[in-house]
């Protein structure tokens, strides 16, 4: 349960246009009982324990937090954090899956021949699968919900003077302008700004190449920063001189009253910004299905804010915000709930020698790498849970098969959803009086699972007060299920000392889970291969297991608690090391060094899972 909630800004701007269909489930929740309608007060922002992960570098106002970022928001406002800019790219209901791609590294053996070959590692060669990150699959008034709600909360940690910038395509981003102009307030709208990318692949269709996002620019209040930005012209034009009379601006004349005309170099930024997106070749890539160009945060940074002001991302993804804003001299927020984020943006700001906390929302439920992930694990870790059972609608996860009570349907909270999290009346409500009837199966019982729970011993009267069918709800405490879900490598090492200090040599690394995927990609490499008749060059693990090896960190200060890396040493996707955000030409050689005495090591496999052992 969070330890409190905190009220959100007070109210949306008066007034405004609105979407009637949706509920704006942060202000009051509505059902019904007995033909009569009951309103129930705003919960407002629940507000976690948060858990401090790491320092790097030295002590500093600069954060990077995993967790969603209406739980980010509720902790920056009860510390009385203020944000000058916001900018957000989240997802964008787009119906999509989008995935990382997962390089194996180059086994230490193998990359020794390499080097003694002097040759270069082929980028063509390097044997990769991808891993599912998050499901961009919403229902439209789902999605404008649960962005109202981000979106308020993001206002309540606002500056008097910040600004926001909400990044989003097509699909949704005209309903969102709308809502929007509630949040914020329709007087406060400065632009929608086009980014336009020519150089990102197009679909083959019987349509217009699709080659722009838009940008949502709003203030919130009467004034905001704002620095004019000067672009350089293709070729200098010749135009009139101008001079600010205090009143207007005047062209400017000689003593004879002619015009004066001047080469200009450079023109004002209008809201068309062509800005070449980050191809597969860019020096800027790390790999993440969202990532931006930097040149994009930039010009948003530049224009609105100064340095040493808060840049938040509260969908930060690949971290470019975060990166961008550490090198023009602000102060940086970085949010997202997937661990590969916040390592992507760990490592990335590391390298740029930022100096950052980590921190942890600990709301829970104990996720894998990210929500989607945790879904599909879900369904194996549900005892007897069968997906797609005929008679159970998609309210439901799944159902159970049991030999005495017969198929019983089994409810999730989507983890996607921050709306769902706490069961409530209301969504008990919907159950009894809604998917109990629809049900087309003879049921004796049902399972709801939930993460928080409002009341539940009013719960429970409800159920008895309100159930019209001889159908059992059973309730259950979704944490309890992940609880003891720990999914650990097994790595082998040794240690030694020398004149330059420890070595630790990882002599055999084993991920279950790792080599699990990797033999679901072979399977189906191996059927696609059958059915085209394609030669397929299967995956193959070596016996040591050293290639699926990412980073390996020694902790020479603690052995419990917070996080702090003496030495680093994270090998990049062609087998070459970056040793404390420094990158070499070298080859892992299957050994980390330090000079102190290491109390414990930590090994983030290619994937991001993480396992830490105590040296001491």
């Amino acid at each position: 349960m969070p330890v409190k909630y905190i009220p959100y800004y007070p109210n949306t701007i008066e007034g405004q246009a609105v979407l009637d269909n949706i509920t704006r489930t942060q202000r009051v929740l509505r059902y019904r009982e007995n033909d009569k309608v009951y309103d129930r007060i705003k919960r407002g922002m629940p507000y976690f324990e948060v858990e401090p992960i790491e320092t790097v570098g030295d002590e500093s106002e600069n954060l990077v937090i995993r967790g969603e970022c209406i739980s980010a928001c509720a902790y920056l406002k009860e510390q009385g954090i203020k944000v000058d800019l916001v900018y957000i790219d989240p997802p964008f209901a787009s119906g999509a899956d989008y995935a990382k791609k997962v390089y194996l590294r180059k086994n230490p053996k193998l990359a020794e021949k390499v080097a003694a070959a002097e040759q270069e590692m082929d980028l063509e060669e390097l044997k990769a699968f991808e891993e599912k990150m998050y499901g961009d699959i919403w229902q439209k008034e789902d999605y404008l919900n649960w962005m109202y709600e981000n979106l308020m909360a993001i206002k309540s940690v606002m500056g008097e003077t910040a600004s926001i910038y909400v990044h989003l395509d097509w699909h949704i981003g005209h309903y969102v302008k709308i809502v929007m102009d509630e949040v914020f307030g329709e007087d406060n709208f400065l632009n929608e700004v086009i980014w336009y990318y020519s150089n990102k692949m197009s679909r083959n269709s019987k349509d217009f190449a699709r080659a722009h996002d838009s940008l949502f620019f709003y203030k919130n209040s009467d004034e905001n920063v704002f620095t004019e930005i000067k672009i350089e012209r293709d070729e200098p034009v010749m135009q009139s001189k101008r001079v600010w009379t205090g009143q207007k601006n005047m062209r400017a004349r000689d003593e004879d009253g002619n015009i004066i005309y001047e080469l200009s170099y450079e023109v004002k930024a209008n809201d068309v910004w062509d800005i070449p997106y980050v191809a597969s070749t860019d020096k800027q890539r790390v790999d993440y299905a969202t990532q931006k160009p930097e040149a994009l945060l930039q010009r948003i940074i530049d224009a609105s804010s100064e340095i040493g002001m808060v840049v938040a991302d509260f969908f930060g993804g690949s971290g470019v915000t975060a990166k961008v804003a550490n090198d023009l001299g602000r102060k940086f927020i970085h949010c997202d709930i997937g661990i590969n984020s916040i390592q992507t943006v760990r490592d990335r700001l590391k390298e740029s020698k930022a100096n950052f906390q980590i921190l942890e929302i600990k709301d829970g439920v104990s996720l894998f790498r990210n929500p989607q992930q945790t879904m599909d694990k879900l369904a194996m870790l549900i005892p007897g849970l069968q997906k797609g059972v005929k008679g159970i609608n998609d309210f439901w996860f799944g159902a159970i098969t049991k030999s005495e009570e017969g198929t019983v349907p089994v409810y999730v909270p989507n983890l996607l959803n921050t709306q769902e999290k706490v069961l409530d009346i209301p969504l008990i409500n919907t159950i009894v009086n809604q998917e109990l009837q629809n049900l087309e199966v003879n049921a004796k019982k049902v399972i709801v699972y939930y993460i928080d729970i409002d009341d539940q011993k009013a719960l429970g009267k409800f159920i008895k007060d309100n159930n019209a069918t001889e159908i059992e709800v059973e309730l259950k405490d979704l944490k309890n299920l992940l609880h003891d879900v720990v999914f650990e490598d097994i790595v082998e090492f040794g240690i030694s000392q020398s004149d330059i200090g420890y070595i630790i040599e990882i002599t055999k690394f084993i991920s279950d889970r790792l080599i699990q995927k990797i033999s679901e990609f072979n399977q189906k490499g191996n059927l696609q291969s059958l059915s085209k008749g394609k030669k397929f060059e299967p995956i193959s693990i070596s016996e040591e297991g050293l290639e699926l090896i990412e980073l390996i960190a020694l902790d020479c200060k603690n052995s419990t608690g917070q996080w702090h890396s003496t030495a680093e040493i994270k090998i990049d996707k062609l087998g070459y090391v970056i040793k404390d955000g420094l990158k070499t030409k070298e080859f892992w050689d299957g050994k980390i060094t330090c000079i102190e005495t290491p109390k414990r090591i930590k090994i983030r496999n290619i994937s991001g899972d993480e396992t830490i052992r105590i040296l001491e």
